[in-house]
């Protein structure tokens, strides 16, 4: 009977260091990827920000119409607000979510 009972404490022992290892292991798992998809958010916020800043300098140099839709810089300033657009429109559909 007590060599039943040692086997089953040792076998009982084995098995809760083993769960309370891979709890302790997928904690650590999961606390990294949150603070991964923080940083991802921080940096397309940041990133979208600069685009938008670089948007509006376009704009204000092109206050009198100068970038034709048919000439290379039109069509770079028409990409660059397609863009920033769907950007903007991505953000704040995912600030409304939260």
């Amino acid at each position: 009977m007590t060599i039943f009972l040692s086997i089953s404490s040792l076998m009982f022992l084995t098995g809760f260091g083993y769960f309370a290892y891979r709890a302790y292991t997928l904690a650590g798992i999961l606390a990294d990827e949150q603070e991964y998809t923080e940083q991802v958010a921080l940096t397309n916020a940041y990133m979208y920000s600069k685009i938008a800043e670089a948007y509006n300098k376009m704009q204000e140099i092109d206050r009198l119409g100068a970038f034709e839709k048919d000439d290379e810089s039109g069509t770079t300033f028409q990409l660059l607000k397609q863009t920033i657009d769907e950007l903007k429109e991505e953000f704040d559909g995912t600030q409304e979510e939260n």
